[in-house]
């Protein structure tokens, strides 16, 4: 079978300009033209434009910003410390990176200590008259526990989805003699951890619906000095003020009480 010439000599007509080039001179564009290589031009990009799509996401699972809600924590095995005749009740935490300022109510208190009661421990009452979103007056069946300013947490049943609504309210005023907050912020939300979390929602309560309060907290620190020579500070231990004064000195409380925000279901 014949092949091709080399085409050493010959010489070639240009699909573009018509004019006379050496045959291995040539080259064939994209479109099929036969062109010397000085009349090449590549294929305009436009005219494959290159797909498009949306930006990616930078992250895997990403989360936006924003401010965790504190959760209650595990206390040491028997935390409530009191002292007879004082009003100023320990409570041990190891390590426990609250500050002072935070507010801070004790769950499932097991027994009484010092003659501090549970209820009175755990500042627990039910509200006295019903209360819609926009009141600015709490009446309780018993203030006496309570602070005389901080932060409430009112838990009210929804029957219609079996769930429970609370709302954090703040306040300045506490008329033990009639159990009644005045100075009320409603929707609010009370430090912890040295943060303030997203507020909460006013709401309407009904009658007897369940109170809780909470302390504010001043930090015991303790310090040591370390390999390095160098002074480092921690704390296991904090402090509130209670409403009545300790009959006896004791340690107690039980197992697996807890110390958190007042609002554990914001």
């Amino acid at each position: 079978m014949a092949s091709y010439a080399q085409g050493k000599y010959a010489l070639a007509i240009s699909d573009r300009s018509g004019q006379v080039f050496p045959y291995r001179e040539m080259v064939r564009e994209w479109n099929g033209a036969w062109v010397h290589t000085s009349e090449f031009e590549p294929k305009q990009p436009q005219l494959e434009p290159k797909p498009i799509s949306a930006d990616p996401q930078g992250l895997w699972r990403a989360r936006p910003a924003r401010v965790a809600l504190p959760t209650p924590a595990v206390l040491n095995l028997n935390p409530i410390t009191t002292a007879s005749g004082s009003t100023t009740v320990t409570i041990t935490q190891d390590r426990h990176q609250r500050v002072t300022g935070d507010f801070v109510r004790l769950y499932d208190v097991k027994e009484p200590v010092g003659g501090l009661t549970v209820a009175e421990l755990e500042m627990s009452t039910t509200l006295k008259t019903a209360i819609n979103k926009t009141d600015t007056t709490i009446v309780l069946n018993d203030s006496t526990k309570f602070p005389s300013s901080g932060f409430i947490c009112i838990v009210s049943f929804n029957s219609e989805n079996g769930e429970d609504h609370t709302e954090t309210i703040k306040y300045t005023a506490n008329n033990t003699g009639t159990g009644t907050l005045t100075g009320v912020t409603r929707g609010s939300a009370a430090p912890s951890y040295g943060k303030t979390p997203v507020a909460t929602t006013a709401r309407h309560h009904k009658v007897d619906a369940k109170v809780f309060g909470s302390r504010e907290i001043t930090v015991v620190n303790e310090s040591f000095i370390n390999d390095a020579g160098s002074t480092e500070t921690f704390s296991n231990k904090f402090t509130f003020v209670v409403n009545s004064t300790p009959s006896s000195t004791q340690t107690g409380g039980g197992y697996f009480v807890f110390g958190g925000p007042v609002n554990d279901r914001a």
